[in-house]
């Protein structure tokens, strides 16, 4: 099984912003500079999983969100705390 490049990244980005959330567009606009746009179904749909799975925390508003509902508008991910 070949490595997840998204979910690395995510993880990868968790550490480099050493407890700062940030937007899941962040990371592919980190990978894919020219095309972010087309992998962000891509990042959210690996987001929600890493969620679903306890690795990461996604919150809106500064809330966590329903792990089992897909996220309308704006999300953040950070670090489990």
């Amino acid at each position: 099984m070949e490595p997840n490049i998204l979910r690395l990244s995510i993880l990868e980005m968790i550490r480099m912003r050493k407890g700062k959330s940030f937007c899941p567009s962040e990371v592919v606009r980190w990978l894919y500079p020219m095309a972010w746009r087309h992998f962000m179904s891509d990042i959210r749909e690996e987001m929600m999983q890493m969620y679903r799975e306890g690795l990461i925390t996604v919150t809106q508003k500064e809330e966590k969100i329903d792990p089992e509902n897909d996220p309308k508008g704006p999300v953040r991910i950070s670090e489990v705390r």
